[in-house]
């Protein structure tokens, strides 16, 4: 097995990842499909030869101990790629995802405008989460690269690992990688405000140490982007609470009511016709309601409906909002607008055109068809 043709295959393709394991065609996914390649089917010597090609000895020694890697590599004039070589029935088996050269811009990516304006912001705690695939990494990327061609600031990441690789333009941006540039993301942020930091970055948030040092980093006046495996803004509260034990809920309330900024919730869904996907985005902006709403366990579950009616004066939007406007300009199917929305009964009705009168919240996702 050439893995340089199957990762150029994989280029060639549109593919956002590849999946290899002994016995089993090169798998590719192309827009959410998975698709076996037609390419020879790698033995178990193939894919140990593969490992000793990309990993370091470093990096092997530690495959050997833990039956599990995550590291990201280039191939000069092709792509860089984000890798996880593991062990599954006592064999190695790899997936790769494609992370190109360039840092794509907000514009690129179709993010509500305003992500750009939140970015810019001071202080405070931006989370943008989703499950797994559906374009946090690279939504963060372009964020970022927002900022580094805006205003001058002192960035620093913390990456396991390091996808995009940015340039200082405006900004100076140090990325740090777990395991190469410090042991794990608790130990690279305990000495990260001495660094002296304007914006914090963190690829992913996975434990209550991390949380709790983002949203001290934002009450200590920096701002902070950080990533987090929830669906939606009101599931998103409710896991940053559920990370911390029961006598401290009411204070973790108070601080993320206090300095969370934003949560963004993204979904992917497949073009109407040609090739790729559409991010459909949930925006909720920390409102005073929607602090009283963080605040009251009671009231948790209104931020919903505090994000639909939030549309005209603080520029949020619901999941079903957005993928109303991605239909209603013919970028996506109906089929799949209902497939990805929340409240599948109520969207329904509304693209039928059924609603009440004095409800304006849904005006501007809902104009006129454009072919």
């Amino acid at each position: 097995m050439n893995i340089k043709r199957i990762l150029e295959r994989m280029i060639e393709e549109r593919a956002s990842d590849l999946h290899i394991k002994a016995g089993t065609p090169a798998t590719i996914r192309v827009d959410g499909r998975l698709i076996a390649l037609d390419e020879p089917v790698p033995s178990q010597k193939d894919i140990e030869t593969v490992v000793e090609q990309i990993l370091t000895p470093k990096q092997r020694k530690h495959f050997e101990d833990t039956k599990e890697i995550d590291f990201a590599f280039s191939i000069p004039g092709l792509s860089r790629f984000r890798s996880n070589f593991y062990q599954q029935r006592g064999t190695i088996a790899m997936a790769f995802r494609q992370v190109p050269f360039g840092v794509p811009t907000m514009e690129d990516l179709s993010l509500p405008p305003i992500l750009g304006d939140l970015i810019l912001k001071p202080r405070g705690l931006i989370l943008i989460t989703g499950t797994v695939g559906t374009g946090k990494s690279t939504s963060m990327a372009a964020m970022l690269q927002h900022v580094n061609r805006s205003i001058a600031k002192n960035i620093i990441s913390i990456e396991d690992p390091i996808e995009f690789l940015h340039r200082d333009d405006k900004s100076l941006i140090s990325q740090r990688e777990v395991g190469l540039d410090t042991s794990s993301f608790e130990d690279g942020l305990k000495h990260i405000l001495r660094q002296d930091p304007d914006m914090i970055v963190i690829g992913e948030i996975r434990d209550p140490e991390t949380m709790r040092v983002a949203i001290m980093a934002a009450d200590t006046g920096h701002l902070v982007l950080a990533s987090l495996h929830t669906p939606d803004a009101a599931q998103t509260i409710n896991r940053i609470i559920s990370f911390f034990p029961l006598q401290e809920h009411e204070e973790v309330r108070f601080l993320l009511a206090s300095n969370l900024l934003s949560v963004c919730s993204m979904r992917l869904v497949p073009r109407k016709e040609g090739t790729g996907r559409l991010p459909a985005v949930e925006v909720m902006v920390n409102t005073a309601t929607i602090k009283e709403y963080i605040m009251d366990p009671q009231k948790t579950g209104g931020i919903y409906k505090a994000i639909q009616e939030g549309v005209n004066q603080y520029g949020m939007q619901t999941f079903d909002q957005a993928l109303m406007s991605l239909f209603k300009r013919d970028g996506i199917s109906y089929e799949d607008a209902l497939r990805y929305c929340t409240n599948p009964a109520e969207f329904d009705l509304r693209a039928k055109g059924i609603q009440a009168a004095s409800d304006k919240t849904w005006e501007q996702f809902e104009g006129e068809m454009i072919r």
